[in-house]
């Protein structure tokens, strides 16, 4: 007996990526103006936000469509899946890239300032301390203390990993108050993040002297603190969206990798700021 096989689904020409490639020209030619103080820098970089927006929404909205329509068999799925796979590892490879710089001035160039002819010749009286701006310190200023705000953040992520995944229990169990109640407590906990790590910031300004040109420690600090907060906020969006399509009667148990995507995405968040708890904060 011979076996059906799956139509895949191949969607209509888009003119959505051509306004992708628009919007981050945009972006970044704005960006680069209005740091260099060309007048029209922030009109051209708000322009292409709002066409990315637009991008955004047309886009996902039409992908949306498609789903609930059921146009996408088990084929376009396992793409869906391999795609969202391999957005995550190059998540992966951008924190590890910063994970590296991090390493490489604390563990290697530090102490190379530190000894021997460079010592000598290059820096003299630098001592292989962390942490440290450096040997052209002027300003001194007080690193960030893990046990505070910091760890406070930390139960807060967990604990939104664990709201997540009581959701999707509820999504399997087609307990749709559940899942609702879940996505819902997880949104709340990832802007309860954002907002403590807002006051982190201003305190470190404020009270500590910390600022992003305090040397070697102040750049990797907010650099990766910073790029992983921006992260945050973007899973945090998604999740919101995830919310709407369920209040919309969107997903069942059978078929919700929107979800499980999201899912995975913040669930990689919480494993990356794990690591920052450690590497930038405790160590």
């Amino acid at each position: 007996m011979t076996e059906t096989l799956e139509k895949y689904f191949v969607p209509e020409p888009s003119k959505y990526p051509i306004f992708g490639s628009v919007a981050l020209l945009l972006f970044g030619g704005g960006a680069v103006m209005w740091l260099n103080k060309v007048g029209a820098g922030p009109w051209v970089f708000f322009l292409g936000i709002a066409i990315l927006v637009y991008m955004l929404f047309g886009w996902f909205g039409q992908v949306v469509r498609e789903s609930e329509t059921g146009k996408y068999g088990r084929q376009v799925d396992k793409s869906f899946r391999w795609s969202m796979g391999w957005f995550i590892f190059s998540e992966v490879m951008f924190f590890a890239a910063f994970f590296g710089a991090l390493f490489y001035a604390r563990v290697l160039a530090v102490p190379s300032l530190a000894s021997g002819d460079n010592e000598a010749l290059l820096w003299q009286g630098f001592a292989a301390a962390w942490p440290t701006a450096g040997p052209h310190a002027i300003d001194e200023f007080t690193p960030m203390g893990a046990w505070g705000i910091p760890a406070l953040n930390t139960l807060i992520l967990l604990t939104s990993g664990a709201t997540l995944t009581w959701a999707h229990y509820g999504l399997l169990k087609n307990n749709r108050g559940q899942l609702k109640l879940g996505l819902a407590l997880t949104i709340a906990l990832g802007a309860i993040f954002l907002g403590f790590q807002i006051y982190e910031y201003l305190h470190a300004y404020a009270d500590l002297n910390l600022r992003l040109d305090s040397g070697i420690y102040g750049s990797t600090f907010f650099m990766l603190t910073g790029f992983h907060g921006l992260h945050v906020t973007i899973g945090a969006i998604m999740l919101t969206v995830m919310l709407f399509r369920v209040m919309a009667g969107h997903f069942s148990a059978e078929h919700h990798f929107a979800f499980e995507a999201t899912a995975w995405y913040w669930h990689f968040v919480d494993v990356v700021w794990l690591m920052l708890f450690v590497v930038v904060y405790w160590l």
